[in-house]
């Protein structure tokens, strides 16, 4: 009789380590590549012993849960018909793995009840990855300068990518505040994501993230005001760019670059940051086109860059080892099938959080700017970016099937 008691103690003592470990995680992501993947491995360990089939039954009757496993499996199938060296195609392998644990952590979150414990714990990382970095900025004459001008740690695109998700689940908090009547935690919101925000215009400009930003303003004031709101935060946004435009000499630069380096593309050939994006995704819709249905097989893509190089100088002599685009990436190894279970587990993950409440407004926000970017880099493949998008869509979309869990079926924790 003593037993399982015991086991319903030691299953609630490992869900609450499990939730703490995924907090950290969340926490170690602005900051150290070693100490995620170790968090991320703990994580998994803890949360096993807390698994039951009921439950997982319940979670993967979820498209949000389904989608990222098989695009998985599809990964597994193409195995099969790449025409590499089976090191290179288990290497293929490798960015669709971490895919797996969102299933899990939309399970780990549909019945705990600490899922903000994650998104804080993020948000609170964010901000002091841009404290430090505003910190380096404003006192150059520190002995520690970071990796770059101004970014602490990783790199700009990452540091970008943190400031605005955190930037704007802070907006969305502070909207939610303001209704709430609790004026001054809003206005304190408002002034952190400001913070961040500036940082990206300042700072740390991914040129991304300069797509990305406008979107979600129209996205938060049509949510929150209607399609007044989304005139007004145009008008608003148009005035705020005009003003970092005027002020940045960084932004301009950054902006300006991109102009300069496809006009020398095109009229000399020459290697430039965006003059190669567009040669890789020239080449990528031709490796398409020779194997539009399935692709060419997991792991086949660095081996596709590299028979397409030219010999000589200039862009065309360039192997890449991925295309800067998320859609071509997964087009050219498992093709449109591929491409289209990609763009639906994006959808689904998009629909699951259209309703309201803080975590589906960050989830949004994380499945936006994964869509957006995803026309500009592979950051599903990549560790940082990927893991961002795994940790944030799965914590938020638990918190969210949990909320709706009466109605559901779904049992408290």
């Amino acid at each position: 009789m003593s037993r399982a008691p015991a086991a319903r103690i030691d299953r609630a003592q490992f869900a609450l380590a499990a939730d703490v470990a995924a907090a950290l995680l969340a926490v170690s992501l602005p900051w150290s590549t070693s100490a995620t993947g170790i968090l991320a491995v703990l994580w998994l360990v803890l949360l096993l012993p807390t698994l039951d089939l009921p439950r997982a039954r319940a979670a993967f009757g979820e498209p949000a849960a389904v989608l990222p496993v098989l695009l998985w499996g599809l990964a597994i199938l193409g195995l099969l018909w790449g025409d590499v060296a089976w090191m290179e195609r288990l290497a293929g392998v490798g960015g669709y793995n971490k895919l797996l644990a969102l299933p899990l952590l939309i399970l780990q979150f549909r019945h705990s009840p600490r899922g903000h414990w994650v998104l804080a714990g993020f948000v609170a990382s964010a901000v002091a990855l841009a404290a430090l970095s505003w910190l380096l900025v404003l006192l150059p004459g520190l002995p520690w300068r970071g990796k770059d001008p101004g970014i602490p740690v990783k790199d700009y695109l990452s540091q970008s990518a943190f400031c605005m998700i955190a930037g704007f689940a802070l907006l969305g908090a502070a909207v939610d505040l303001w209704r709430r009547g609790r004026v001054r935690l809003a206005c304190g919101a408002a002034l952190l994501a400001a913070v961040l925000i500036a940082n990206i215009v300042y700072v740390a400009t991914g040129r991304t993230a300069l797509v990305v930003i406008p979107i979600l303003m129209l996205l938060l004031a049509g949510k929150a005001f209607g399609w007044r709101g989304m005139i007004g935060a145009a008008v608003i946004g148009a005035a705020l760019a005009s003003l970092a435009w005027a002020s940045s000499p960084y932004l301009r630069e950054r902006v300006l670059k991109v102009f300069d380096e496809v006009q020398a593309y095109r009229t000399q050939d020459a290697i430039t940051s965006s003059g190669l994006r567009l040669e890789f995704w020239r080449k990528s819709v031709g490796f398409v086109a020779q194997a539009p249905v399935l692709g060419h097989g997991t792991g086949t893509m660095p081996d596709r860059f590299r028979r397409a190089a030219l010999e000589g100088g200039g862009a065309a002599s360039v192997a890449a080892v991925n295309p800067h685009n998320q859609y071509l990436a997964v087009a050219i190894e498992l093709g449109l099938v591929g491409a289209a279970v990609l763009v639906a587990m994006w959808l689904a993950h998009l629909a699951l959080f259209l309703g309201g409440g803080l975590p589906a407004w960050t989830g949004l926000v994380i499945v936006v700017q994964n869509m957006v970017s995803g026309a500009f880099n592979s950051h599903l493949f990549d560790f940082t970016h990927g893991w961002i998008y795994v940790v944030g869509v799965g914590v938020a979309a638990g918190m969210v099937l949990r909320a709706r869990a009466p109605a559901a079926g779904v049992p408290a924790a």
